[in-house]
């Protein structure tokens, strides 16, 4: 029996997923792995807030989806999913159109025998008025380059020489960890302005407000890492405000709940998750913000070989709790939808998932990294910050490209890396 296995959407564990399945069945020509994303290339999306700054060039840092496809022989097809037929067992692709919106590649369906949906989380607006029309996401590649020709925009606006320099006002509405590292980065972007060109610019001209509802920033972590952020983000010269939730936006302005107008320059909504509306769409079982119902495998729930991981799913855990959107848990979550995919095609049991929680780390820029690491090696929790928080920070993309490329290739990716920057801006201001 012809097996094809497809994996929808090329983030963090469905890209490892791919590569696992595509080096685990190169070999074998009954089996057939497809990839499909609505991007050409791959970008590590705990990066896109310095892709928005500038502090990251994302036409450098990007991988080619068809260069891995050609490398480990799986397929790629270049698409977003509109709609799934679990009855037919197929995909619908919508069309793509060019910028004139004129049709390129018409609709087109996609058979599958085993589907991994893992497309990844958007932004939740809660319905507030204005945010569609006025606000940047960063839930993508597209949204954070948008975010960076605005604020480089308002910078030769802002530092016009014939007229005092005025004040660039940034609202992020969010606290959590998108929120919270891009105020950071921004303020460090603020400080190398004047170095660039930028003379009548400094951070004393930037105002970063971070705007959440909750009674703290990163309420899903451990209040002393939440304690520690707050603190340096308000020595850095980022306004927190917590308790205080957005009622609607404009297109100058934020309006909190007690009906206070906050100017505002730029609009940055980084609250909430919810899952692409598809998924809902298609029938298959969802929770309230859309995602889809897994099992302790995996599997969607009433459905046979369809699995979900990463953000897009609801998996429960043995304290009632769902598994938190995070990286790692893509991570490990990929590494089991392989083991339980290779398992149902050899007519072997699946195993449950368990997630590890190894700590959390929040990267304040330049200026602090911290966080706190678990596991047996740790021996408890060990709350980390500076230097060495640092270093295990910038570990965990350089293990995502391990997995991606291989150590070998990923040693000569940082090589690169070095040679680039030692050639280039530290801030990409065009």
């Amino acid at each position: 029996m012809n097996r094809k296995i497809v994996v929808v959407g090329g983030g963090a564990g469905g890209l490892e997923l791919v590569v696992k399945l595509a080096k685990k069945f190169k070999r074998n020509q009954d089996v057939e792995v497809t990839l499909i994303d609505c991007n050409p290339t791959h970008i590590w999306k705990p990066l896109l807030h310095e892709v928005a700054t500038g502090t990251l060039n994302s036409n450098h840092d990007e991988t080619s989806y068809r260069l891995l496809a050609k490398k480990y022989q799986f397929s790629f097809v270049l698409g977003r999913v509109g709609g799934i037929n679990t009855d037919g067992k197929h995909l619908n692709i919508d069309p793509i159109l060019d910028e004139n919106h004129q049709e390129i590649v018409a609709t087109r369906q996609i058979d599958y025998t085993h589907l991994v949906l893992s497309v990844g989380s958007l932004c939740n607006d809660f319905g507030t008025p204005g945010v569609t029309d006025h606000c940047l996401l960063l839930d993508s590649r597209q949204q954070a380059e948008k975010f960076h020709s605005l604020f480089i925009n308002h910078l030769h606006r802002l530092s016009d020489t014939q007229n005092p320099p005025k004040l660039l006002s940034v609202i992020i509405v969010g606290g959590g960890a998108t929120g919270v590292e891009l105020a950071a980065d921004l303020h460090k972007v603020a400080k190398q302005l004047p170095d660039y060109g930028f003379a009548d610019f400094s951070s004393d001209n930037l105002s970063v407000t971070v705007v959440e509802a909750a009674p703290r920033i990163l309420g899903q972590l451990p209040e002393r890492i939440s304690v520690s952020v707050t603190k340096e983000l308000n020595n850095i010269g980022v306004h927190v405000r917590t308790q205080t939730k957005v009622q609607r936006v404009h297109a100058d302005s934020v309006v909190t709940h007690i009906d206070e107008s906050i100017p505002a320059n730029l609009v940055v909504w980084a609250a909430g998750i919810k899952a692409p509306s598809f998924i809902s769409e298609s029938g298959l079982p969802t929770d309230s913000i859309g995602r889809v119902q897994v099992d302790k495998t995996l599997c969607v729930v009433g459905h046979e070989n369809t699995f979900a991981i990463g953000d897009c799913c609801a998996c429960p855990m043995d304290d009632g709790q769902f598994v938190p959107p995070r990286a790692q848990s893509a991570h490990q979550m990929a590494s089991t939808a392989y083991k339980n995919i290779v398992a149902n095609i050899q007519g072997q049991p699946l195993k449950e998932f368990k997630y590890k929680d190894f700590g959390s780390l929040i990267s304040l820029s330049e200026f602090s990294t911290i966080g706190n690491l678990m596991g047996n090696l740790m021996r408890g929790t060990v709350f980390i910050e500076g230097w060495i928080a640092r270093l295990f920070y910038l570990s965990l993309y350089r293990m995502h490209q391990s997995a991606i490329h291989g150590w070998g290739a990923t040693l000569l990716i940082m090589l690169g890396d070095r040679i680039y920057k030692a050639t280039r801006a530290d801030i990409k201001l065009h």
